[in-house]
């Protein structure tokens, strides 16, 4: 559990973290794929030509990863929302939320609209979603506007404690949500980041353990009839650090285990795979892909 500390203490670090410019498994990279001897000017590397080394190498693993259902007829649309931490804004290139969702893009361009919000928007995050479902005036949606598309929900801090009221938001609606993916959560102020509402079917928690902010441990299911909860995943780097450069020295130094965490490839990876799983209409979630944890250290 987090040290408790004071409200305004909270908002003094993750302003320092976030604003300044500049299950347990050991995050390790993958072994080179086939596409590693293909064309060396990719679309991601034209979409990240201008971004820190920290957020290229942190897509780097997922950017490799061959979708080849993207374009067989057979994966759903899907409407991808990412809520990003701290006092960050919504198209702050320095960070790989919102990198992942042109990355999303690019893989999907035909099935999957995927946006990007600062924590504080949910509501205008809300009124985008109801507009791509196609909403009447009165704010309804129907029972075949449902059903056209998968809402799945991610964000890091900050983010992703906005990703569950997000998701609760939309249940009040009816609107039912295919996967939360939560990074290194923290809850905010009059939020509820550990329980996860019954409209969504799948939900996934990364975390790990270390500095002033760290993420929460367990999420748990309102209903558990209704949601799966794939997993509570400790990341550790005791062994060895994860490229954090875009990030100023003082918040890599003060907190830097909060930013590993969301700028670790193998995180990415995982969230890349779950949603690869979620719009190819098969009902496994990965749990073989997911890293086997090793025993917990003492």
């Amino acid at each position: 559990m987090a040290p408790k500390l004071g409200k305004i203490t909270w908002i003094v670090l993750l302003f320092v973290v976030c604003v300044i410019p500049a299950t347990v498994v050991d995050a390790q990279s993958g072994p080179p794929t086939k596409k590693d001897t293909a064309d060396p000017v990719s679309a991601f590397e034209r979409n990240t030509i201008s971004a820190p080394a920290a957020v290229r190498e942190a897509l780097r693993l997922v950017s490799l990863r061959t979708h080849s259902t993207a374009n067989d007829g057979s994966v759903r649309n899907a409407i991808v929302i990412g809520f990003v931490g701290g006092f960050v804004k919504h198209d702050d290139l320095k960070h790989p939320e919102v990198y992942f969702a042109t990355l999303l893009r690019t893989d999907y361009p035909s099935t999957i609209h995927a946006e990007t919000f600062a924590n504080h928007e949910g509501k205008k995050a809300l009124c985008r979603v109801l507009q791509l479902l196609g909403t009447n005036s009165d704010g309804v949606v129907s029972m075949s506007e449902k059903a056209q598309s998968d809402i799945i929900i991610y964000g890091h801090s900050w983010g992703a404690s906005q990703a569950v009221t997000f998701a609760r938001e939309l249940g009040r609606r009816g609107i039912p949500v295919a996967l939360t993916i939560q990074i290194d959560s923290v809850r905010k102020p009059s939020q509820n980041d550990s329980t996860i509402p019954p409209n969504v079917r799948n939900a996934i928690n990364f975390y790990q353990r270390k500095g002033l902010i760290h993420g929460r441990q367990t999420i748990r299911a309102a209903d558990p009839e209704l949601t799966n909860i794939i997993g509570n995943v400790e990341m550790t780097y005791r062994n060895h650090e994860i490229n954090c450069d875009n990030y100023p020295w003082l918040a890599r130094h003060i907190n830097r285990g909060h930013h590993e965490i969301e700028n670790d490839p193998v995180v990415w990876n995982q969230i890349g795979s779950l949603i690869d799983s979620e719009l190819s209409k098969t009902t496994s979630l990965v749990h073989a892909s997911l890293p086997t944890p090793p025993p917990p250290s003492n």
